[in-house]
């Protein structure tokens, strides 16, 4: 039977999520109904997309019981609060990165997971791009010799969206588009915990992260750059510099459609959206409705690529960069 799928949100990212799922066989996946804050709206999204049910209330969505998983699109500080109200329905949920603001909220998100024995995935979908599973297979095979340094940079100018400048809208670098960075150095240091995190930023008057630096240091004399910035154009590549061989990943980083070993590329093209995409290369956001899928059908209750434990080390991480730089939000005070 088909992955039934349940879309709460009905903006940008939802769009792109489903537009991605059909680039899938429709007897794999199947979106059935959306939800929004306004019926009208879910209304309109559920006529785009073909979906047959549309509600204008989360609440409705969580009761609706022919639902397998819930992709969760919200803006961030509504992954929380939202998030808790689909796992604590028994549904299994697929929550945009990041999972949470904080460490706190991502323990509780995991805690209800658990206690309802229901799936919960953090949807960093780079971990599930082909590219993606190539590095960790070359890295498996010692092709690179030890690895040394990742440099990593992930910026573009975006002073003009409300989401990433407004910090009650969950804003600034690190947690919209720094995640990125951060998750890459950690795949490739296999979910290791740094021996220091070192951050250096700037604020906006908004007091969100205007652009930040984090530096992770591993053990074996192992590092990890970081950048990421909001106000302007980086080049938005990835390396991974080993003692014997170098990864070079081209941009965007962040959804890899080519990689080069040792100067040897290898593409991976993406299928054709049926509809105009919100940001770039959004069919890839099928690789991680696959391992959804695959995850259910297996009785997993999250993915071996993308663990709670691998979340809650990227959120470890990101809350001591923000500490460092002084970024705050209402939900720390909680």
């Amino acid at each position: 039977m088909a992955t039934r799928w349940g879309i709460c949100s009905a903006g940008k990212i939802s769009h792109d999520f489903v537009v991605a799922l059909k680039t899938l066989p429709r007897e794999g996946h199947q979106v059935v109904a959306v939800a929004a804050r306004e019926l009208g709206r879910a209304q309109d999204f559920a006529n785009r997309h073909d979906i047959p049910r549309a509600y204008g209330s989360y609440q409705e969505l969580a009761q609706d019981k022919d639902i397998d998983v819930v992709y969760l699109g919200t803006i961030h500080p509504q992954h929380h609060p939202v998030g808790l109200l689909f796992l604590r329905a028994k549904k299994n949920l697929l929550c945009e990165k990041p999972l949470a603001m904080n460490m706190r909220e991502v323990l509780e998100l995991t805690a209800a997971a658990r206690e309802n024995d229901v799936f919960l995935m953090e949807a960093v979908w780079t971990r599930y791009f082909p590219a993606s599973i190539q590095i960790s297979d070359v890295l498996a095979q010692g092709v690179l010799g030890e690895v040394k340094l990742v440099r990593v940079e992930f910026g573009m100018p975006m002073l003009d969206v409300s989401r990433a400048v407004k910090k009650e809208l969950g804003g600034g670098a690190l947690l919209d588009i720094g995640v990125y960075c951060l998750q890459f150095a950690c795949m490739v240091f296999n979910a290791e915990r740094p021996e220091s995190i070192q951050a250096c930023g700037c604020l906006l008057d908004t007091g969100v992260d205007e652009a930040m630096t984090v530096v992770l240091r591993f053990s074996s004399n192992r590092m990890a750059v970081c950048i990421c910035t909001v106000s302007v154009q980086l080049p938005n590549e990835a390396f991974i510099f080993g003692t014997k061989g170098t990864i070079k990943i081209p941009a965007p980083m962040w959804s890899p459609t080519s990689l080069i070993v040792n100067g040897n590329e290898t593409q991976f093209p993406l299928p054709e959206p049926s509809q105009p995409l919100n940001f770039p290369n959004s069919t890839g956001l099928r690789y991680e409705a696959q391992e959804v899928r695959r995850c259910l059908l297996a009785g997993l209750k999250q993915s071996p690529r993308m663990t709670l434990e691998d979340t809650a080390l990227l959120t470890s991480i990101r809350d001591e960069a923000r500490r460092q730089v002084g970024v705050v939000y209402c939900q720390d005070a909680e």
